[in-house]
């Protein structure tokens, strides 16, 4: 992303940003905080991408790492109206929402059961360079009414934030799956 410094702040001057096609942002940095603007078009990749991602923002000639924080939207047009971003240092941790995902089919699925994502996003805290994609877990060895906690899964330079005891993905018990269990 390209941005450039704000030299007014308020309404007035958002308004007419936004009458420009460029959204008002505000990155949040290691010692101040920086005013400017960037073009609505640059907001695709980082709004349509599913996963966690880093904006190298450019702001009048100065890279600055950073991650979207939070974003505000017209209520009628969903055009993005405001974006917040923190800077990223190397030396300090970020938590992150980070999506879950499975690999290998589960003895429980194929008896029948069916398998439900509790949570679909887990929430991380790692310094950036430490920052996973994704979280991947094999549910091959899960069979009917077992499942995954939080505390099974093996961490890597990362810290989980979410409650330790609660299931991620487990494999429940559907009448195809009852009805085969008596028979065996």
């Amino acid at each position: 992303m390209s941005g450039s410094l704000r030299e007014n702040v308020g309404k007035k001057d958002a308004k007419a940003l936004r009458r420009e096609a460029k959204v008002p942002c505000v990155m949040y940095g290691k010692d101040k905080q920086y005013l400017f603007a960037v073009d609505q078009t640059a907001f695709q990749r980082v709004l349509f991408n599913p996963e966690p991602c880093y904006v190298k923002i450019n702001i009048d000639g100065t890279d600055h790492m950073a991650m979207l924080k939070d974003i505000d939207f017209h209520p009628v047009t969903e055009i993005v109206y405001h974006a917040d971003f923190y800077e990223l240092s190397d030396d300090k941790p970020i938590v992150m929402s980070i999506p879950v995902h499975t690999t290998g089919t589960s003895k429980g699925v194929i008896r029948g059961g069916k398998l439900v994502y509790k949570q679909k996003r887990l929430n991380v805290k790692a310094l950036p360079a430490n920052m996973p994609n994704e979280i991947l877990l094999d549910i091959t060895d899960l069979d009917v009414a077992q499942g995954i906690k939080v505390q099974d899964v093996a961490t890597n330079n990362y810290e989980l934030l979410n409650v330790k005891t609660s299931d991620i993905v487990v494999v429940n018990s559907t009448r195809a799956a009852a009805v085969e269990t008596p028979a065996e």
